[in-house]
């Protein structure tokens, strides 16, 4: 049986800043996020909370 290593992303901008949006609207999840931009799970996690310090929320709350 062959292993295959996946080849390494190259973290850019661009490639956070789509995985933060991701996570943030809840298309991605924060395995597929790393992935996509070629972080492990916990950089994901520390750029993801400083991307929510830094961003305002965009969107309403409604109460009931």
């Amino acid at each position: 049986m062959e292993k295959r290593l996946s080849s390494r992303v190259k973290t850019t901008p661009q490639n956070v800043q789509e995985a933060n949006e991701g996570l943030f609207r809840a298309t991605m999840n924060l395995p597929d996020a790393a992935k996509h931009c070629g972080m492990t799970h916990k950089e994901m996690k520390l750029t993801f909370w400083e991307f929510l310090k830094y961003n305002p929320i965009d969107y309403v709350l409604v109460k009931k």
